[in-house]
């Protein structure tokens, strides 16, 4: 397994974060949170850019009118996304609606994607917990190979706005994977620490989906092992972007602790201060290194996705922890204010804790995988 990026890749990251910088400003950032919807059409215009840049058609196919690029190239993105903190729906599209398409082997509305022209989501969350277990959507078996679902999903990401929904729903024989339109649901927006991570809660009632809608029915033998691809595939594209989102925290951090000056020194001239900052790193680079580790799972069809995967949400969640407290206490007084540009970076690694699995329930998940838990009674 290659860890390292090609040349090509190095370029699409670089190009990435140049675009980024130039078009995705932190005041672009700050007036999603101070004004909402209203700050709605500069939202677009970010997204329109970067279809213009053929982003959307990143990890589509070329069968599918895509660029026929890999998850490495979608988690390069991911990251730079994660960096500046952009909103906009290529997270919940691109590193999660079409993985799960691509893994229930399918092609529909990928032109669409990969134009720009629809965006999609993954809803498969329950009561905030990311697992098949907890799925809160019933698929009752309808005719003409049809299905009918019911039930809710909570925290979905770009829930009330995403074109296509890809919900997992349970049946009698198991969990299976059905394409819904995005109006055939109700979705109530959530208030929420990070509006540039948009959330909603989902509801169905007896929404038909035809059979050719119908992505991995309950009970066909595969279909447990796809649903948990598709969960953990989005698993590794949050845990990414979290990282993303910390390392630029440490950044504006040690730019800090290097510019402010007390009794008539640097702090970031203490050793205190750069114990500290020194452990901030190390958390960054762990949880980088897992990262994209189990990117390269993804990429390569490796068996150790499940694992890597979990790995990954538990490394973004400890590295979170240690980034939101020490970058917030390491500004001192001005971290805490509102006019400062911190906040905006501490909203989004806290947010993104709770989405695909907290750190707790992944740590739970790997004892489970790695035979480690104590046996009961």
């Amino acid at each position: 397994m290659d860890l390292e990026l090609d040349d090509d890749q190095q370029v699409l990251r670089s190009s990435a974060r140049e675009l980024l910088d130039a078009i995705c400003p932190p005041a672009l950032v700050r007036r999603v949170h101070e004004d909402g919807e209203q700050a709605r059409d500069e939202v677009d215009r970010l997204w329109t850019t970067l279809c213009a840049h053929d982003w959307p058609a990143v990890g589509v196919p070329n069968s599918g009118g895509g660029l026929g690029l890999g998850f490495v190239e979608v988690g390069i993105l991911v990251e730079a996304l994660g960096r500046v903190v952009a909103p906009g729906p290529f997270l919940a599209t691109s590193a999660q609606f079409v993985p799960a398409i691509l893994t229930a082997g399918s092609g529909v509305c990928l032109a669409g994607v990969a134009s720009g022209a629809r965006t999609g989501t993954v809803a498969a969350s329950s009561g905030g917990r990311w697992s098949q277990e907890a799925v809160g959507v019933r698929a009752v078996r309808g005719s003409g190979g049809g299905w009918s679902l019911s039930g809710g999903a909570s925290h979905v990401l770009d829930g009330a706005t995403a074109d296509e929904v890809v919900v997992v729903a349970r049946g009698e024989g198991g969990c299976g994977l059905f394409l819904v339109p995005g109006d055939a649901v109700v979705a109530e927006p959530l208030a929420t620490m990070d509006p540039t991570l948009p959330l909603a809660d989902l509801e169905l009632d007896a929404v038909p989906v035809h059979a050719d809608r119908v992505l991995v029915e309950p009970g066909d033998p595969r279909a447990g092992g796809i649903v948990q691809q598709v969960l953990d595939v989005a698993t590794v594209a949050m845990a990414l972007s979290m990282v993303a989102t910390c390392r630029r925290i440490l950044e504006l951090t040690i730019a800090h602790a290097l510019d402010r000056e007390q009794f008539g020194r640097p702090i970031g001239s203490f050793q205190a201060v750069q114990h500290r900052l020194a452990d901030c790193h190390l958390a960054v680079e762990r949880a980088d290194a897992l990262a994209w580790f189990a990117v390269a799972t993804v990429a390569e069809g490796d068996d150790r996705l499940p694992v890597a995967a979990s790995m990954a949400k538990v490394a973004a969640g400890d590295c979170q922890r240690l980034l939101t407290r020490d970058g917030l206490q390491l500004h001192g007084g001005i971290g805490y204010t509102w006019e400062h540009d911190l906040h905006l970076w501490l909203k989004r690694a806290v947010t993104g804790e709770q989405l695909a699995g907290t750190s707790v329930a992944h740590r739970a998940r790997l004892a489970r995988l790695l035979g480690l838990e104590a046996p009961c009674g």
